[in-house]
């Protein structure tokens, strides 16, 4: 069923006002500041939105899979899409997690790319799982963290808003566990000594609860098959950081 003019526009005001782009601009920023190895590379992206990430990937001539679990979203990626010169390379999967991690048994990706998407889940463990079946380089993973030097996944209440959990259950996990849960599945894994220029980034992580609860503490996480010789990452989980 189509949507009507009024459902488009209601839904992409959600990722188009100033704290969202803000949001996504110094999240993309940071991570080409890493220099990592991407360019080229085939990338799976879960919870895709409408595209305002893939297009990272695209204007370094990745081929990527989005997967993006509400209608009105695909609809909106399809048409954003449409106007980017390597609109080619972008191939969107309209499916929920569960479905898609059945459809994509048997692929692989260079890259898994999972921004924004690990808290809007009820078992983070499941994502993490499927990024590790079909990753044969890097699992690149940015989520809302909670404070504390325990290993807990946190589950939490949310919406059903259009980029919320698609159920009503999330999870707002510990730095820890998700260090914890990346040494399992992945051969090496590291987290960044800089965060994005962006206040849901804490640089000091040595409180056990969040100083500002106001806001949604975030982190980067990388899960590699491979050992990274980089100076902006360590293999541990760091008490501060500093900005890029």
């Amino acid at each position: 069923m189509p949507f009507t003019e009024e459902e488009l526009v209601g839904a992409a005001s959600m990722f188009r006002s100033p704290h969202y782009i803000r949001h996504t601009c110094r999240r993309t920023e940071h991570l080409a500041t890493l220099g990592l190895d991407v360019a080229g590379a085939r990338v799976l992206e879960l919870g895709a939105g409408i595209s305002d990430q893939t297009t990272f990937f695209l204007d370094r001539k990745c081929k990527v899979d989005a997967v993006e679990g509400r209608p009105v979203n695909c609809e909106l990626y399809s048409k954003s899409i449409m106007s980017h010169p390597y609109r080619r390379n972008a191939r969107l999967l309209p499916l929920d997690f569960a479905s898609a991690a059945l459809a994509l048994r048997g692929e692989r990706y260079d890259i898994v790319y999972c921004y924004g998407f690990l808290y809007h889940v009820e078992d983070p463990r499941n994502v993490l799982e499927l990024a590790r079946t079909v990753c044969d380089s890097m699992l690149l993973l940015e989520t809302c963290v909670s404070y504390g030097s325990n290993e807990s996944i946190n589950p939490v209440d949310e919406d059903t808003r259009v980029t919320q959990a698609l159920t009503l259950r999330g999870c707002r996990p510990t730095r820890p566990w998700i260090f914890r849960q990346l040494t399992e599945l992945f051969e090496f894994a590291y987290m960044p000594i800089t965060q994005p220029w962006h206040e849901e980034f804490p640089i000091d992580w040595t409180p056990e609860e969040n100083p500002l609860p106001e806001l949604f503490s975030r982190s980067v996480f990388i899960g590699s098959r491979r050992a990274i010789d980089n100076p902006l990452l360590v293999a541990s989980v760091p008490m501060t950081q500093r900005r890029a």
